[in-house]
């Protein structure tokens, strides 16, 4: 029995975090101001539109976002933290679900741009100036994230070190930031390993 818990866990925990990944992509995408006629921008909001549509009824947009998009990751991360918690047997706190969701959503924020950046220092090496759409929307993801840094540090002859500084100060957010975040809001181990 206790098999057949952890095998819906998994499943649930993969599909869930697919369509959050999803979710947050949208409200990525449109904070990067990203070209929706993409088609991988296409198809992230084909994904999110069923959900999305009725909610944004009721979750005006803000300063040109679509808050909708980011009020429906929240809520998926809720949904996503009370499904295991009940599924392994323990009742929700619910009134720590919101900065339990709040930060999940930050630390899944924090992989999607690590991971941009590890797959745009790759095409810079093995295709540069590609014109693929998941090459363009590396691109369209990363530029805005590193333009600060691009700002602070001269380029070296051709070689753009900006990005080393980005991954270090990502990794001192999940490393010292999230952790930090997840004991002030008494985050079980069980829910620290689903962000």
């Amino acid at each position: 029995m206790l098999g057949l818990i952890d095998t819906a866990v998994f499943i649930i925990q993969t599909l869930g975090s697919l369509y959050l990944l999803v979710v947050l992509m949208r409200f990525i995408l449109q904070l990067v101001r990203a070209n929706f006629y993409n088609p991988l921008c296409q198809f992230v909001v084909k994904a999110t539109q069923p959900l999305l549509k009725p909610l944004r009824r009721i979750v005006p947009s803000m300063f040109g976002l679509d808050m909708s998009s980011l009020v429906l990751a929240l809520l998926l991360q809720i949904l996503l933290f009370v499904v295991v918690l009940l599924l392994k047997g323990y009742l929700p706190y619910t009134v720590l679900l919101f900065p339990w969701a709040l930060i999940g959503i930050f630390s899944l924020f924090l992989k999607i741009i690590f991971w941009s950046m590890i797959i745009s220092v790759i095409l810079s090496w093995v295709a540069p100036g590609s014109r693929s759409p998941g090459a363009e929307l590396v691109t369209q993801i990363t530029e805005p994230v590193l333009a600060p840094f691009r700002r602070i540090i001269p380029n070296l002859g051709g070689l753009d070190i900006s990005p080393i500084f980005l991954f270090i100060l990502i990794q001192v957010l999940q490393i010292k930031v999230i952790p930090f975040l997840a004991e002030l809001a008494y985050m079980p181990p069980l829910l620290f390993g689903l962000i």
